[in-house]
């Protein structure tokens, strides 16, 4: 059994935030409206950064506490699966609902990256937050 040390961080550094994050994310997706991008799948990098609510935040050991990541991918990929996109705009409004209904969810930001569209870029994306 681990050894629980109480009162070794200060006050000043106790965490006042608690995040999860689902980072990169990748996924072939049939988004955009150019003549060249439609029946055709790209590839885009999502990423889904989770603030948590204190009691939202696994404070032991124990997987049943955790925050679940396969619940992010899972409806990630429903979603950017179950239809075709115009805009990076609506799929990440959509992934942005469902996370933010979660239960403990205190702020969220939510991006993707179409990596492969200009040689001289890493990706151009977009980008919704609460904060």
């Amino acid at each position: 059994m681990a050894r629980k040390l109480d009162g070794l961080v200060p006050e000043r550094l106790a965490p006042r935030t608690r995040k999860v994050v689902l980072e990169g994310y990748a996924l072939d997706v049939e988004i955009g409206f150019h003549e060249v991008e439609i029946g055709q799948a790209q590839r885009l990098l999502v990423t889904v950064e989770v603030w948590l609510e204190d009691g939202f935040f696994a404070a032991e050991d124990d997987p049943a506490s955790a925050w679940d990541y396969d619940f992010l991918r899972n409806e990630i990929d429903t979603l950017a699966r179950g239809r075709r996109f115009n805009l990076q705009e609506t799929l990440v409004r959509e992934i942005y609902e469902v996370v933010a209904a979660r239960r403990g969810v205190a702020a969220l930001r939510v991006c993707s990256r179409k990596p492969d569209i200009y040689p001289d870029c890493l990706g151009v994306g977009v980008e919704l937050a609460s904060f």
